[in-house]
């Protein structure tokens, strides 16, 4: 009998001896695996890096978020789809990819020349997410920040003003984005679907002549070296999100969810100001480098917003759902007609 009890005081001993269960879950932290197109090495791979760190700390190490940056696991379409089989838990994506998830976020950014400033974005966006967030959440994601990189712009082989002078020209579309090459076919416009990785080589040997995209890309991937001129027409914004697969959300403590949420925020701040900024210090330094930039007058941005209204018939109902396109104009007119909008 004294032998018995000797065991067990030992045992009990040793299990006073032994770390709590929560720092033994944290020897094998939970990883939360993201994936973006930005650059490895970028503003954006950073501050998704240092939002990982908040994460980190919050949890006294138990979660871990590893960022695969560069396209390292695929386009966009590619990244939401294997966040739907669990290879990746969360991304940080374009509306290009978003779209995959539910079509509304197309009223963001599919709507060339429907916002003319940075601030009008900014009030639509802040009033379509609470529906982006529900649609999202019932389709299995949840929208942690939304940012927008600035102005998407036209980068061309040769010198471009006028609309029907990129009709001549071959223009990049993202491959599997079939409506967009449909739509500028039939406003006779020549197009070429192609993935992200192959539009500087696709520039080089001739195959596009256009690629319309942020000026910070166009430094990155090396396209103004080849698309020498920028047509300075702020055809679109490039907006974003912040994505995390709802099952790995869910799974966390409320208060987790809260600390989690704020680091995100800060970040989506971090990525908007860094997206315009470095946007405009890349038009000068491509400049410095040889790029020419083509200003617009007031009578060629006229053509160009004709051109651009002239697909909002095709646009509404198709490419954006109508009841979006609609709330977007709505909204526009509003904070327009408004003396101190919200």
């Amino acid at each position: 009998m004294r032998c018995v009890l000797r065991t067990l005081i030992g045992l009990a001993g040793l299990a006073g001896s032994l770390p709590p269960a929560s720092l033994v879950a944290q020897a094998t932290p939970q990883r939360i695996r993201l994936g973006t197109l930005a650059p490895q090495g970028s503003s954006y791979h950073r501050i998704l890096q240092e939002m990982g760190e908040k994460w980190r700390v919050a949890t006294n190490g138990g979660v871990q978020l590893v960022v695969y940056a560069g396209g390292t696991m695929g386009n966009e379409a590619e990244l939401v789809r294997r966040m739907r089989l669990g290879q990746l838990q969360a991304a940080t994506i374009t509306v290009a990819g978003l779209q995959e998830i539910d079509q509304a976020v197309t009223a963001l950014q599919e709507m060339p020349m429907m916002f003319r400033t940075l601030e009008e974005i900014e009030y639509v966006r802040s009033k379509l997410e609470p529906t982006l967030a529900r649609l999202m959440a019932e389709k299995g994601f949840v929208a942690l920040f939304w940012a927008d990189a600035g102005w998407v712009r036209y980068f061309s082989r040769k010198s471009g003003l006028h609309p029907d002078d990129f009709k001549t020209m071959k223009t990049f579309v993202t491959a599997g984005d079939t409506k967009h090459f449909d739509l500028l076919k039939s406003a006779g416009y020549a197009s070429v679907a192609l993935d992200w990785s192959d539009a500087l080589t696709a520039l080089q040997t001739g195959m596009i002549d256009v690629v319309p995209t942020i000026p910070y890309y166009a430094l990155a991937g090396q396209f103004y070296t080849v698309a020498g001129y920028m047509l300075e027409v702020n055809w679109v914004p490039l907006v974003g999100a912040t994505i995390i697969n709802k099952r790995t959300w869910d799974a966390l403590p409320a208060a987790t969810q809260a600390q989690f949420r704020d680091a995100a925020r800060e970040a989506g701040m971090q990525f908007q100001a860094a997206g315009r900024k470095e946007s405009d210090e890349a038009v000068a330094a491509m400049q410095s480098r040889g790029l020419k930039v083509i200003p617009v007058p007031p009578a060629v941005a006229a053509e160009w917003r004709a051109a651009a209204e002239g697909f909002y018939p095709r646009i509404r109902g198709s490419m954006v759902p109508a009841d979006m396109f609609d709330e977007v104009s709505r909204l526009l007119t509003q904070y327009r007609s408004s003396p101190s909008p919200e």
